[in-house]
């Protein structure tokens, strides 16, 4: 999968550089979108095709917000330890990370306060997209199904949900939707709210 995801990156590239007419250029967003709902409805499938999964969702009862809860506090205090070895305030460390990998939007609200720090918030939310990517296989068969959904942070409702279905199960899948729509709905409130400390 991981092979298959940098062959696909690279033909991309390829076709960037050399084939796509600069006239599709606009209408790149409009194709993104498309084919990211194409992947979803195939996800989606792939979740449905759990006979009880909504029955062990019903059960886990709130236990199942103790995911998004836990990614969420491992990657605050992840990037405020490295922030300290940066020299970077505890606050503005802990927002970047906040991001959880919403790198649109977390550039954008963090730019409002320095251009250097909305530019570290997107390299640090964009890398941590691409190294979940690469890391959600090996993460799901070396460590555990339920731990492949910590890199991912918020993208795992979106760019990353077909790698974490394909390299765990159903339940996992819908665990990591719930985990990703409750990380996206906490960055526009967290991230504001560390910047107050300022």
């Amino acid at each position: 999968m991981t092979i298959a995801i940098f062959i696909a990156v690279a033909l991309g590239i390829g076709a960037g550089i050399l084939v796509v007419p600069p006239t599709i250029i606009p209408h790149m967003g409009n194709l993104i979108t498309f084919g990211l709902c194409l992947l979803l409805f195939f996800v989606g499938i792939d979740v449905g095709r759990q006979g009880d999964l909504f029955k062990k969702i019903r059960e886990m009862g709130f236990r199942i917000l103790l995911v998004p809860f836990m990614v969420a506090l491992g990657s605050v205090l992840g990037t405020m330890a490295g922030g300290l070895l940066l020299h970077i305030p505890w606050y503005q460390a802990g927002a970047v990370g906040a991001g959880f990998g919403w790198y649109s939007f977390s550039a954008i609200e963090l730019s409002k306060h320095s251009a250097q720090l909305g530019t570290l918030a997107f390299i640090t939310n964009i890398s941590r997209e691409v190294m979940a990517l690469i890391s959600i296989p090996f993460v799901a068969r070396y460590i555990g199904k339920l731990e492949s959904i910590a890199p991912a942070g918020a993208t795992s409702m979106d760019v990353t949900l077909p790698i974490i279905s394909r390299s765990t199960d159903g339940n996992v899948a819908i665990i990591a939707f719930i985990t990703g729509v409750v990380l996206t709905a906490i960055v526009p409130v967290l991230v504001p709210f560390l910047m107050t400390f300022g």
